[in-house]
């Protein structure tokens, strides 16, 4: 990860901008809520979570599902967080919580010169070009389910295995998001 990591900061500093806008996208339990808190330890940047951002109970429908990145509120995100942060601005936005299934407290944003958002679909066609930076990070099928058990439980890794990775392989191979992204890495720590 410390390789990743440096190789990250340094495609960071590369950037001659005043303000840098990173994607870290890819499958669940690779390592990108991980990844981007080491990054924010070693430059104390913004981190947004694209988990935030998943459907409200009206918005979740067999049409919304059956399209590729669609489980992902991508209209709200680019409209409460992207284009703030291109304009520069402090902003809030109401976090999503699958819990109770509402949005429920507001997360305070205030302008910083790097903003990484991390969380699969946060590549998703209609935001792609908000971003300066991508990256996508694998895994390995069977780490990647020993990683959900340990983290959310055998109902609930059911639930991924089932639902929620299929619904990702499509998005990924739908828009060829590993291809297109600036860095892939596949995590193995």
């Amino acid at each position: 990860m410390n390789s990743v990591v440096s190789l990250v900061l340094r495609e960071i500093s590369k950037q001659n901008k005043s303000s840098v806008i990173i994607a870290v996208d890819g499958r669940c339990a690779a390592g990108k809520t991980y990844l981007a808190s080491r990054i924010k330890e070693a430059i104390n940047c913004n981190v947004i979570h694209m988990d935030h951002f998943f459907l409200r109970p009206k918005q979740r429908t067999s049409e919304r599902f059956r399209e590729p990145g669609g489980n992902v509120d991508y209209e709200r995100f680019t409209e409460e967080v992207l284009k703030p942060l291109k304009q520069g601005k402090a902003f809030s936005y109401k976090k999503f919580d699958c819990k109770c299934m509402s949005l429920t407290s507001d997360i305070h944003i205030e302008p910083s010169k790097v903003t990484i958002v991390e969380g699969t679909y946060s590549c998703h066609p209609a935001m792609w070009d908000y971003y300066d930076y991508r990256v996508f990070l694998d895994i390995d099928p069977k780490t990647q389910m020993e990683r959900i058990l340990t983290r959310n439980g055998r109902e609930a890794a059911e639930v991924f295995r089932n639902r929620w990775i299929p619904l990702e392989e499509i998005y990924f191979s739908f828009y060829n998001i590993r291809e297109r992204c600036d860095n892939s890495f596949v995590m193995k720590e």
